[in-house]
């Protein structure tokens, strides 16, 4: 066997491990062969050693199983000896078992090999492509390629068998810059290119950096997305005959995705004159057909934005979404783009670029048209008006406008959609930010966010920190000229070095949220998203007592679909689950922003009940930290409190949105087999998300018409009405008729606020509550036939 480590550079619960396994009778008189492994006291390189020893091993050896499962989660490396011994094995067990993933798993090593390797591992690999090539499993060509050029080149004999499905041109030119670099750029790209066994370990966590940092590969990233731009005008201009999805061959979309990783990862200066044109480009067909050019490459640029996101990328395909007919894209761009959005908050260093679309501090923009104004207005929305010369307001359009200036009206409509856009993927980053622990120079949080119109109506709404003259963090709020603390004081600007960071709940007292809450409901400032508002989750004593997981959000019974789609929308990876084999249990997950920490949140399919409403229960939570480029279980005691209560956040929302408790009918079903949950979680202790809610809800109620009417109390807002006394629970929003707690049942056709009510921000469920609280207060004017028989019913 090759030389691996020293025994010097290894634990020694690693050369224990390593004599047992290879020296013959060593177990015999060695506990630790009686013991199972422990791979979690290995460490990487350790890994590296021991996972070509476990390769030797049969398939049902305890060992082999905990080190090839460890190689599957975990980032092994190689020393040049373990190296050329792994492509040793592999070829003994290409020989024995002829599996084709062999030549995968070799490249997984050369690629996480540190230092040159020695001949034999050149014989190695010869030996592995004359195999492959022998026995015609050719199933992963660049696999194959990476393993010949370290073993010498392609025989004419391989190459002609590798590519008898011939590569394309763009796929070509990849291919030949590449070859030119060497063996170890050869393998990188096999393993950017997705050939995977399930035997390799997780993707490097810097394939696409070291791609980046190659000039030659730089260099044909830019004539790669020159030659598919120059390929899409000639098929807009009928140059070349259009078939739907047929512009590009499906190697060529797959070098083209790498390609578009690179350029966006350098943030190429040249990229934007050439990607927005070819996103419209294959998104619209050159025809009247609902058809596209290439869908296939449509969404791998999506797919590559998504991975190293920017504003201007993300904006080229908002454009390529608003141009194409096809309802399927449609569909399939609307999900990446939410995913887009969220990835933005990685990378703050090009998230907050903002265009100037004209819009003044004020947060207006003017247009002439015909004779009257249009005026686009930021505030929590964009609203596009019209006014007379005169400055009378109009409902609606004019018509001369509509007629004569169609293409104008048309224009300012996609400007409102797209300041929408850079409002939401401001907000959106902001938000993200705070989990990652981002803070910005104050220089640049002026220049390129209070200085633009559109980031100025963000942050103008957001509770700021600045540091004060002992460097202590002091909460602040934008004002046209500098900042003002919570009693108004007018705050210093800071140094432009200085950092600033965004106020979160979590770091002050209970006393400087109330009075954040109450300052920005007596402005009517709502907040781009929840801030002084946001829910606070910390650890609890059960949670230290579990130490690794968290029930806090166990045993709910949910609506599984509606489960699915929320999770979904908030960026967790997470499996579809139904009555079939292996679609009784999930574990969803979502790597927090930082990519240090990662949630997990499982779950169980129920049942289906007779009308197909699927239930789902839900169970615990649990926190994993990245280690070495792999995913360890972390104690909840060394979670972040950020990152606990970010992410228990989530898990909240997932529970308060689709539990059954908040489903009116369910109780009409006629089916009693989830009646006990119904009835104690639908007026169950508050959550922290209802809490917040009875927060909002204590500053709200005064300032209305129902101020005489209602009372907060620890779980319900109580109403009198005319006929009788209600009470609405804050957390599910279900009504009970006093005397008697008799169940009312109320279902508005549209989760709608009829009052002009401000709200501090937006919540489906608190807007619920106060148009219940509203319609019941004048009871005796309620004439709906359903909820009239209930009230009648209980007199």
């Amino acid at each position: 066997m090759a030389a691996v480590l020293p025994d010097a550079a290894l634990s020694p619960y690693a050369v224990n491990l390593l004599r047992v396994l290879t020296v013959p009778g060593a177990a015999e008189d060695n506990p630790i062969a009686r013991e199972p492994v422990e791979a979690s006291r290995l460490g990487d390189r350790e890994l590296g050693v021991l996972l070509p020893v476990a390769y030797r091993l049969p398939a049902q050896h305890p060992a082999y199983r905990a080190i090839e499962t460890a190689g599957r989660l975990r980032q092994p490396v190689f020393t040049p000896e373990s190296c050329a011994t792994m492509l040793s094995v592999l070829v003994k067990k290409l020989e024995q078992a002829g599996y084709s993933g062999c030549s995968v798993l070799a490249v997984n090593a050369l690629v996480r090999c540190e230092g040159p390797l020695p001949e034999e591992a050149a014989r190695s690999a010869r030996k592995l492509v004359t195999l492959l090539g022998d026995r015609d499993r050719l199933d992963h060509p660049y696999a194959l390629m990476a393993l010949a050029g370290l073993g010498g080149g392609l025989t004419a004999r391989i190459k002609s068998k590798l590519f008898a499905w011939s590569l394309h041109s763009i796929a070509r030119d990849e291919v030949a810059v590449v070859s030119a670099l060497g063996p170890t750029a050869q393998a990188l790209l096999a393993e950017a290119s997705g050939e995977r066994s399930y035997y390799s370990p997780p993707q490097l966590p810097d394939m696409w950096q070291r791609l980046a940092d190659m000039p030659e590969y730089a260099s044909f990233a830019h004539r790669a997305i020159e030659a598919a731009h120059r390929r899409v005008a000639d098929i807009q201009s009928g140059r070349i005959a259009y078939k739907a999805d047929a512009a590009f061959e499906r190697d060529e979309v797959g070098a083209l995705g790498r390609v578009m990783r690179v350029a966006l990862l350098r943030d190429e200066p040249w990229l934007m004159d050439l990607l927005r044109p070819l996103l419209l480009g294959v998104a619209v067909a050159p025809t009247a057909a609902r058809t596209a050019p290439s869908q296939a490459l449509l969404h791998e640029v999506a797919r590559a934005i998504e991975d190293f996101p920017t504003p201007e990328a993300l904006a080229a395909l908002r454009a390529a979404r608003a141009a194409a007919r096809h309802k399927g894209v449609h569909k399939q761009l609307d999900r990446e783009l939410r995913r887009i959005e969220r990835a933005l908050g990685d990378r703050p260093d090009v998230a907050f670029r903002l265009p100037d679309l004209g819009f003044g501090p004020d947060g207006v923009r003017t247009a002439p048209v015909g004779g009257y104004d249009a005026v686009i207005t930021l505030s929590h929305d964009v609203d596009l008006a019209w006014r007379r010369a005169d400055g009378n307001a109009l409902a609606a359009v004019p018509a001369a406008v509509r007629r004569d200036h169609a293409d104008t009206v048309k224009e300012l409509r996609d400007l409102v959609k797209q300041a929408r856009g850079h409002l939401a993927t401001v907000a959106r980053s902001l938000e993200t930010g705070f989990t990652a622990g981002t803070t910005l120079p104050y220089r640049r949080w002026r220049d390129e966010l209070a200085a633009n119109g559109l980031g100025w109506s963000v942050v103008r709404r957001l509770i700021w920190e600045v540091p004060d003259a002992s460097g202590e963090w002091r909460s602040v709020l934008p004002t046209g000229d500098g900042f003002a603390d919570l009693s108004g004081t007018a705050v210093p600007e800071p140094e432009p070095d200085a950092e600033i960071r965004l106020w979160h709940p979590l770091n002050t007292s209970a006393e400087e949220i109330r009075g954040w809450r109450d300052e920005l409901t007596d402005r009517e400032l709502r907040q781009p998203f929840k801030q002084a508002f946001r829910e606070v989750y910390l650890l609890t004593p059960a949670e230290l007592q579990t130490e690794t997981y968290s029930n806090r959000f166990a045993a709910h019974i949910v609506h599984y679909r509606q489960l699915y789609a929320v999770m979904k929308g908030r960026g967790w990876t997470c499996s579809r689950l139904g009555p079939w084999d292996g679609g009784d249990t999930d574990d969803a997950y979502r790597i927090l922003p930082g990519g240090a920490w990662r949630v997990g949140f499982r779950h169980d399919y129920r049942d289906q009940q007779p009308d197909g409403v699927e239930c789902a229960s839900t169970d615990r939570v649990w926190f994993d930290r990245r280690v070495g480029g792999a995913w360890r279980p972390a104690q909840l005691a060394d979670v972040p409190a950020i990152v606990l209560s970010e992410a228990m956040r989530d898990v909240d929302l997932f529970v308060s949105v689709t539990s059954i408790a908040a489903d009116p009918h369910w109780m009409d079903r006629g089916d009693d087999l989830y009646a006990d949950y119904w009835r104690e979680a639908s007026l169950a202790e508050l959550t922290a998300t209802a809490q917040t809610r009875r927060s909002a809800l204590e500053r709200i109620i005064p300032r209305t018409r129902l101020a005489d009417r209602c009372e907060l109390t620890e779980r319900h807002l109580i109403v009198r009405g005319q006929l009788h006394t209600y009470k609405i629970h804050l957390g599910s929003a279900n009504i009970l008729m006093e005397p008697g707690n008799t169940y009312l049942c109320i279902v508005p056709s549209r989760r709608q606020l009829h009052e002009r009510v401000f709200l501090p921000f937006e919540d489906d469920r608190l807007a619920l509550i106060l148009s219940k609280a509203f319609l019941l207060a004048d009871d005796a004017r309620i004439t709906d036939p359903s909820i009239a028989a209930q009230l009648r019913a209980h007199r």
